[in-house]
Formats: C-alpha cells, sequence, structure tokens
C-alpha cells in the first residue's frame, strides 16, 4: 500500500481578497445585523448526520455519538458512528467507483471541481455557522474558510488539464521514451478540527483532479461540516462512489483507522499524524514555529503579523508561531505593544457572536491540557504579562508570558492555544540556533529589514515554509508542507497532485 500522510492546512485567507482577511482576523469589520440575523436563523436548519457511502445516506453500525458547540457545551447533533465494516463497505463503493472516474477525462473533472467551487460558495453563510457551532472557530474566520477552501476547487480544476508527461530523448535510435502520470488509485482523508473543511478540501480537491476516489473519516469534534459539504458535492453530481464519508466516535478511533490503513484496496492515506506502515511517505507531525524580531524590524509590521500568526482560530492551528524570540535591544518595546494590541484587538466569546475574534478551545483535552503548561511555565519562573488565568468553559484568555526560557514546559511544546511566550536573544547565530532546536520544521517568520540577513535566515531556518515580514502564506498556489517530522510532501500548489498520482514510463520499440 501506498500511504500519504499530508497535514491540516493553516490559514483561513480568502483567496484573493487577503485585506478583506486581515479585516476578519483583527475585528476590523461587524457583522451586520441583517447578516447576523439571519446566520443564526440558518442554525436551526436540518443538519446532515448520516454516513454517505456509495452515494446512500445511511447510519453506523455503531449507533450515534453526540457533537457538542464547544463554547456552550450543548449537543448540536447525533451523528452516525461508523464501524470497521462501514469503513470496509465505503473502501469497496470507492474501488468499484474508481474504475470509471480515473476513466473520466480531466475537462470533465475540472468541469465538477468548478462546480463545487461555485456550491461552497454560494452557500458560505450555512456552511460557515455550521463550522462556528461544532468548532466554536469565529464566524468572519469560518467564512474566511469557506473561501479558501472553494479557492482549492479553482486551482485544481486548473491544474487537472496540466498533469503532462514528457517526451525523453532516447540513446537508441529504435527506441522512443514517454512519461504519463495516473491516477494511484483510493484516497482516504482524514480530517482534522481545527480546519475542517479547509483542510478536506485541499485535500480532496487535488485527489479528484487526479483521478483518485476517496473515503474522508472526519474530526470526531467537527463532521458536522464534511457531511454538509459532501451534500453539496452529491447536489452538484458528484458520481455515486466518488466520496465517501465514514464519521466515527473517539472511541471508535482506531478501529477505524485501523481498517483504513489495513486495506490494500487504499493506495494513498492522508491524515494528521504518522504511522509506521507505507511506502509513499509524506510524514506530518504538527508545526513548532519560531517567530523572530530582528533589531532593525518594522514593529509596526511586526506587532501585526504577530497577532494574526499566535491569534488566528484561537491560536489552534499547526503554523501559529509557538516560539517568539525578540532581540534584547527591543524586547520591551515589543512586549508592550503587543499587550497592548491584544487589550484592544481580542475579544473573546461565543463565535456566532459579533465582534468576537477568539472562540473556545474545541474539547476539554485541550482546554486542561494548556492550562497545565501555564501553570508549569509560570512556576519555572516566567512572568505573566496578560492573562495566564482560566476562565469558564472552554474558553482561555489570550495569554502574554515574558522571562521563558527555551527550557520551560511551554517552550518545548506545541501550544495550541492562544499563549504567546517571549524569549530574548543577543545574536543571529544564537537565535537561529535556538529556532531550529526542534525535531518540527513546519513554518517559520521573521522581521527584519537587512537584506544579507533575510537572506542568510530565510536558508538557515530549518522550516518548509518561511515568512519574511510576513505571516498569512498559505494560498492555493503555494505548496504548503515541512521538513523533519513535520514532512515529506506538499498540499496545494502544483505540486499538490504528486501525491495523488504516479509517474508511469513507458519504452516503445520502433
Amino acid at each position: 500500500m501506498s500511504v500519504c500522510f499530508l497535514y491540516l492546512v493553516e490559514t483561513v485567507k480568502e483567496a484573493n481578497i487577503v485585506l478583506f482577511l486581515s479585516l476578519i482576523l483583527y475585528n476590523r469589520i461587524c457583522l451586520s445585523s441583517e447578516f447576523s440575523q439571519a446566520l443564526h436563523a440558518n442554525m436551526d436548519k436540518k443538519l446532515v448526520t448520516e454516513a454517505y457511502v456509495g452515494g446512500v445516506w445511511r447510519g453506523g453500525r455503531g449507533g450515534t455519538f453526540a457533537v457538542y458547540d464547544p463554547a456552550t457545551g450543548a449537543e448540536i447533533a447525533q451523528v452516525a458512528d461508523c464501524s470497521s465494516q462501514d469503513v470496509e463497505e465505503a473502501i469497496e463503493a470507492a474501488s468499484e467507483a474508481y474504475l470509471i472516474w480515473r476513466h473520466t477525462s480531466v475537462k470533465e473533472r475540472a468541469a465538477l471541481l468548478y462546480k463545487i467551487r461555485d456550491s461552497l460558495l454560494a452557500n458560505k453563510d450555512n456552511l460557515a455557522t455550521t463550522i462556528t457551532r461544532e468548532s466554536g472557530k469565529p464566524l468572519g474566520q469560518s467564512a474566511g474558510e469557506v473561501g479558501f477552501s472553494a479557492s482549492f476547487f479553482e486551482w485544481f480544476a486548473e491544474e487537472a488539464r496540466r498533469q503532462y508527461g514528457e517526451t525523453i530523448p532516447s540513446s537508441v535510435a529504435s527506441k522512443r521514451m514517454v512519461t504519463i502520470r495516473q491516477p494511484v488509485g483510493v484516497a482516504a482523508l482524514i480530517t482534522p478540527w481545527n480546519f475542517p473543511i479547509a483542510m478536506m478540501a485541499r485535500k480532496l480537491a487535488a485527489a479528484l483532479a487526479a483521478g483518485c476516489t476517496c473515503v474522508i473519516k472526519p474530526a470526531e469534534d467537527t463532521p458536522l461540516i464534511a457531511l454538509a459539504f459532501t451534500k453539496l458535492c452529491e447536489d452538484v453530481g458528484v458520481p455515486a462512489g466518488v466520496i465517501n464519508v465514514v464519521p466515527c466516535s473517539r472511541e471508535r478511533v482506531l478501529e477505524v483507522g485501523a481498517a483504513l490503513c489495513d486495506s490494500p484496496q487504499v493506495q494513498v492515506l492522508s491524515f494528521t499524524g504518522s504511522t509506521a506502515v507505507g511506502q509513499k511517505l509524506s510524514l506530518e507531525l504538527g508545526g513548532d514555529a519560531p517567530f523572530i524580531v530582528f533589531p532593525t524590524a518594522n514593529l509596526d509590521l511586526a506587532i501585526p503579523g504577530a497577532m494574526a500568526s499566535k491569534f488566528r482560530n484561537t491560536g489552534q492551528t499547526c503554523v501559529s508561531a509557538n516560539r517568539f524570540f525578540v532581540h534584547e535591544s527591543l524586547h520591551d518595546e515589543f512586549v508592550s505593544r503587543l499587550a497592548a494590541a491584544m487589550d484592544t484587538e481580542l475579544k473573546v466569546g461565543r463565535g456566532l457572536d459579533t465582534g468576537v475574534n477568539q472562540g473556545p478551545l474545541i474539547n476539554q483535552r485541550q482546554h486542561d491540557r494548556l492550562v497545565k503548561m501555564v501553570k508549569e511555565t509560570v512556576a519555572e519562573g516566567a512572568q505573566v504579562v496578560r492573562g495566564g488565568t482560566s476562565m469558564s468553559g472552554l474558553y482561555y484568555p489570550p495569554t502574554l508570558l515574558t522571562g521563558v526560557t527555551p527550557a520551560m514546559t511551554l517552550a518545548k511544546n506545541e501550544i495550541f492555544g492562544p499563549v504567546a511566550i517571549i524569549m530574548k536573544f543577543k545574536t543571529e547565530e544564537e537565535v537561529v540556533k535556538l529556532s531550529n532546536h526542534t525535531r518540527r520544521g513546519l513554518a517559520g517568520y521573521f522581521y527584519s529589514n537587512d537584506v544579507s540577513q533575510v537572506w542568510r535566515v530565510a536558508e538557515a531556518m530549518e522550516v518548509g515554509m518561511v515568512g519574511v515580514n510576513e505571516t498569512l502564506m498559505s494560498t492555493c498556489e503555494a505548496p504548503f508542507g515541512g521538513v523533519k517530522y513535520s514532512g515529506i510532501g506538499k498540499e496545494g500548489s502544483k505540486y499538490g497532485l504528486d501525491e495523488y498520482s504516479s509517474l508511469k514510463y513507458i519504452c516503445f520499440g520502433v
């Protein structure tokens, strides 16, 4: 079996409207009362809660499991709890559909991907409400995520027509050599909760464009958006069996995961995590992104960049700035200005409420983990500048800690929450070494106006993506992926099709 480990996506950016996204992230726009009321009314519409196998909506053999609103703790719906037998049937349906789908023309596939894009945009409001209800994400960011998702279907609709082969000059007069690209087969997609539709879209769009069929296992915290999206795909004419969705409870994750991993019919496995099996490996274990502020940095850019990178989606992104390294000459000013920005620009609350840009953490496990790490780091000697004490429910206040050292708890872990930790440094050599002192290498950021330093540091950082005086990097046109334990393989861009297709060499005797 060929296995591909791709990861969750970072950003929630509208594909062509960067300024609009920035405004959303910093709460510089408010939803109109009419728009807000309409979205709240849509919450009462019937949700899709069944599994989707071979073009049929059905229950799961495990019964159902509850999905909760992290903002209120209220149950939203009971969703089909699939078993390994359900998964096997979904794989079989995908395998049968693949025999036909692989032979559809790229023009046909592209036309269908464009229809999916259009449906996503036409249903943005309803989809955004569903995302916010089950993930707690602020509504503006959820709407941005839907638009970002649509961009991948547009991009891969275009890339589907550019899966070129090559003609290779032969050293032997009687031979002709060519290469062609072909789909690899059935793809299993295991998607995360922090960007539940964007990550599915980035994987699914590439897989469909390449000619693969799919079995999707959404995160147990956020299955409703995956099912709502699949209903749109059905409505626009995606053939039965091409897309299959098998949600399951946390108790059945190992069973369902094993069924996906062990099946000889599954050729590509795209998920968040790691495994010991596979021939085709694109491993992604998350991020530990450094954010460096050099002496020549423009703080008018660095502070907004820090705010966007740290507090987008309440800090629950794989490319969030995890460790801030600030030159000693700018440390005090940076801390003061960052604290002021946190005071004025961040509003904690339910994601459906107007003006909120910091929602709850996804679940109790994440909340308890963050509380524990902050307490340990403060006990180790860090100073609390803002926040640091838990709020009711699953909320956690935006927190700023100084006096942190690389040996402290938060500095050694992926935080995945709204906590910024600041460390001082003196020299470029020192901070590059500190930033690279991790097994992960997804993204890294730094601010500097020294051109020579920009090149040195960008090349020296051991990450797959570098933001220079910029933190909003994700877009459908660019490759997303890391190095070290954060990965081999890319999502998005022209390279995104490579994970779902194989290169075949054909030699003709003439």
